[in-house]
């Protein structure tokens, strides 16, 4: 019996279990911990006071730990440790343990089935489910049964509470009509976060329709970039072996030509080894007569003079200048060409910017040291008045009407014109189209070139260095007044031609772009003064354009 009292003892009043972490008001009164914070919660609006005695105070108390009575609960527990608890018990079957099915607030009783039926029916009886927590349900003031919901304080009274206590005048309603008030604003609450719900599920759905189509999107370019990247390779490596074949032709020619020359030298030198042999033993007889019978003739022909010796080494020097070196200009047209054949047949595919065609002529350039004269510009300070040049600076035509331009010295009197950049140095590369009508001439000029008379025409000076065509295909070369008449090309050539200047080497070249790259012509020099590009156009509909 002193068990159970020293239980009651111990039960906080507000969860009615033994206290957990137990803390004293200044009042002296004893709560859970965790029970007290949340009535002092619930009271920041109100004010704060006890839930035992009322007590006010005018800030949260501070809530101070019962030492002895945490010392007196531990010992309690571990001297009465807690029983398996299975639910609520009945209050009245004292021999066994039944389980509630009611607890009558008023009575303060949990009763079971049987009890249940003799209980009062009385309304005073108010029965809920199975419950310990009764101290939440009563008020703890009047210690009645809360009946009443405040609206203006939103907290559960008691009927005492409405009549004579602090919510005395306040707007009272019983706790059925402020549960369904509560269910109903619940339920428009559910309502408004069920259409919010759905809402999200259809965002969701959209977005994953959007990856879903952004997945099949990626997939669709992804196959169709590596497809396209495998096109390239092959192109790649179908220009590769092009370019490694012409360096292979190349070197085969040279070599021919180099082995022809080393079997002409030793021909020779087994002459001269000859007639050596046959010297010495003239020197080695002792018969006058023998010596001195040997043929004038044959004496004569052994001891070339220095005039004839002079002359058999500018032929040697002759033919190992004939032997020529590799083509490089041959080989950057054909690497630059094919790279850019790719690029255009990417672009038609795909939209590719202007900065990757420029990436791959600058990567064209890179391998064999060869700048490509994207920038290349005519001048039109230098055009004659009877050609016009277009507003980008890169196409020239022949006209009738004079344009009228301002006399200078640096104009050219007849249908001539320059380009604006010049070149002193290095490996320069750059392409030009004609027309298929009228005559027309492309090359490479100083500038100190004559701008009047008969001898400022390309060629016809020792200034200029130029390449003609008319007619079908008829290409002719021209410098220092000397011009060489090509042969007629045939089948019928591109009238697209990719110029090559090499100006340390001293080459001008010439190349047709067509299939398989033509080789027209080089120009071998030794430059001396910076060049510029030159064109000339003559007849209706005539015109060149630079790329």
């Amino acid at each position: 019996m002193a068990s159970a009292d020293l239980r009651d003892e111990l039960t906080c009043s507000t969860c009615l279990n033994i206290y957990t972490d137990p803390v004293t008001l200044p009042c002296g009164h004893n709560f859970c911990r965790v029970c007290i914070e949340n009535v002092l919660d619930t009271q920041r609006v109100r004010g704060y006071s006890c839930p035992e005695c009322r007590q006010l105070f005018n800030t949260r108390p501070d809530l101070q730990r019962a030492l002895k009575l945490c010392n007196i609960v531990e010992s309690f527990l571990f001297t009465h440790p807690k029983q398996e608890e299975v639910g609520i018990s009945c209050t009245y079957c004292i021999q066994s343990s039944v389980p509630a099915a009611k607890t009558c607030l008023l009575c303060e009783a949990s009763l079971c089935e049987a009890h249940l039926r003799v209980h009062s029916q009385s309304a005073e009886h108010v029965l809920t489910e199975p419950t310990t927590s009764l101290g939440n349900r009563k008020c703890s003031v009047h210690k009645e049964i809360l009946k009443y919901y405040c609206s203006e304080d939103a907290t559960c009274i008691c009927v005492s509470c409405s009549l004579a206590g602090e919510h005395r005048g306040h707007q009272v309603e019983t706790l059925n009509e402020a549960f369904e008030k509560k269910k109903e604003k619940l339920r428009h609450i559910l309502q408004k976060l069920t259409s919010k719900r759905e809402e999200a599920e259809k965002r969701v759905q959209s977005l994953q329709e959007v990856r879903i189509e952004v997945e099949e999107k990626a997939a669709g370019v992804t196959q169709e970039v590596t497809a396209l990247i495998r096109g390239i390779k092959e192109q790649l490596e179908a220009l590769e072996q092009r370019v490694l074949s012409e360096i292979s032709r190349q070197e085969e020619q040279v070599s021919l030509r180099v082995s022809d020359l080393i079997r002409q030298l030793e021909i020779k030198k087994e002459d001269l080894s000859r007639k050596m042999g046959h010297i010495e033993e003239l020197c080695k007889m002792t018969d006058p007569l023998t010596v001195l019978q040997e043929r004038e003739s044959d004496s004569a022909d052994y001891c070339d003079t220095e005039e004839g010796d002079n002359e058999d080494r500018e032929r040697d020097d002759n033919k190992v200048r004939a032997v020529g070196d590799l083509d490089v200009g041959l080989i950057s047209v054909t690497l630059h060409s094919g790279l850019a054949g790719i690029v255009t047949g990417v672009k038609r595919q795909r939209q590719v910017p202007a900065n990757i065609l420029q990436g791959v002529n600058t990567a064209s350039d890179m391998l064999l040291g060869v700048n490509t004269a994207s920038d290349m510009l005519l001048d039109v300070n230098t055009a004659a008045n009877d050609v016009t040049v277009s507003g980008d600076m890169k196409t020239v035509s022949w006209s009738e009407i004079n344009q009228s331009r301002p006399e200078t010295p640096e104009r050219f009197q007849y249908n001539h014109v320059l380009s604006s950049r010049s070149f002193s140095s290095g490996r320069h590369y750059w392409e030009v189209e004609g027309s298929e009508s009228g005559r027309w001439m492309v090359g490479m000029a100083y500038r100190s070139i004559d701008r009047k008379g008969r001898q400022s025409w390309i060629g016809l000076n020792n200034k200029s260095w130029g390449l003609g065509r008319w007619g079908n295909n008829q290409y002719y070369v021209i410098h220092d007044s000397k011009d060489i008449r090509l042969s007629p090309l045939r089948p019928p050539s591109s009238r697209r031609l990719g110029i090559f200047l090499d100006y340390e080497a001293g080459r001008l070249s010439f190349y047709e772009l067509c299939d398989p790259i033509r080789h027209v012509h080089t120009f071998t020099a030794t430059f001396t003064e910076p060049l510029h590009a030159i064109f000339s156009v003559y007849g209706d509909n005539t015109w060149l354009r630079i790329y």
